[in-house]
């Protein structure tokens, strides 16, 4: 059965969330229109992603003023309509607003090995070109398409933001997230666990 796709004009909501304990966390990305609500599982580097060039398109546009964030409650989680295997962010002049565009995972197609797929990746395609999709099994993909307003892209950043920072802390030698038993450390050579 066909996963349902989205396409929300005008949202409410646009949040980040986690749940579980830090190290076994599950990331969604929420976004809510009127009395439509979109769930969509993703993995922490989605979100990290997703901030990531937000900031960038943010300070490219000039968009990055600081005004008063919106502070953002936990969304509310139910099950989620479906995982996110390609997540973009584009910028639409005329409209004057951010595009989040999303497309569900797909199993591997037979005979084709990982990384080897002719499609450039959803972060290096215009909003436009995830419309039609381009080879078999990817027309069965769910696709979501959420616009959204500077102001609420802003408040998405400061908000996604919190949610990454409440997980494992970072090793401040090599970046690399540290469980509560420690961690085996490639700058020290592994040779000792670092707390």
């Amino acid at each position: 059965m066909a996963s349902r796709s989205f396409e929300l004009e005008s949202v409410d909501l646009l949040a980040a969330a986690a749940q579980g304990e830090p190290g076994q966390r599950r990331f969604f990305l929420v976004a809510r229109s009127g009395a439509e609500t979109m769930t969509l599982a993703c993995e922490k580097f989605h979100v990290q992603g997703l901030v990531t060039r937000a900031r960038q398109l943010l300070e490219e546009r000039e968009l990055a003023e600081e005004k008063e964030v919106t502070a953002v409650n936990d969304p509310p989680l139910g099950e989620p309509d479906w995982a996110v295997g390609e997540l973009g962010l584009g910028y639409h002049d005329s409209r004057r607003r951010f595009v989040i565009v999303a497309r569900e995972v797909q199993p591997e197609a037979e005979g084709e090995v990982e990384g080897e797929s002719e499609d450039p990746p959803a972060s290096l395609l215009e909003p436009g070109e995830l419309d039609e999709p381009a080879s078999g099994t990817e027309s069965e993909a769910a696709t979501a398409r959420v616009w959204v307003t500077p102001e609420q892209v802003r408040n998405f950043v400061e908000q996604a933001e919190l949610v990454l920072a409440a997980g494992r802390p970072t090793c401040q030698y090599c970046g690399l997230p540290i469980d509560p038993a420690g961690h085996p450390c490639p700058a020290s050579n592994g040779s000792r666990p670092v707390f």
